[in-house]
């Protein structure tokens, strides 16, 4: 196995026993045990995305979103599983970041 391989291993292995990591995958284990629940959060999910990454986003299109959802992520679950969710993604953007950074990629 070549350095790099092994290092690549070594990542793999840090992020799958990250406490973000482990915290996301026992929230998703919850979630999919409700499976109208999961289904609503993909369809929030999959909403948000469209809007964060549609053109000519606007701010009173977000609020108009927030408003439609805000009784659906009063929900303790839903709420756990977005800030899990979140917290796993902002790991790895940190790391992919981070390794960018270090190797003054352009």
């Amino acid at each position: 196995m070549s350095n790099m391989d092994h290092a690549v291993e070594h990542l793999i292995d840090a992020i799958l026993n990250s406490e973000e990591y482990l915290t996301y995958k026992d929230e998703l284990s919850k979630v999919k045990q409700m499976p109208e629940l999961k289904a609503q959060l993909d369809e929030y999910r999959k909403r948000n995305f469209i809007l964060q990454h549609s053109e000519g986003y606007a701010f009173d299109k977000l609020e108009e979103f927030e408003r439609e959802f805000q009784e659906f992520r009063e929900n303790p679950q839903v709420e756990a599983f977005l800030a899990a969710e979140l917290s796993f993604c902002r790991m790895m953007q940190d790391v992919e970041t981070r390794i960018t950074g270090a190797l003054h990629f352009e």
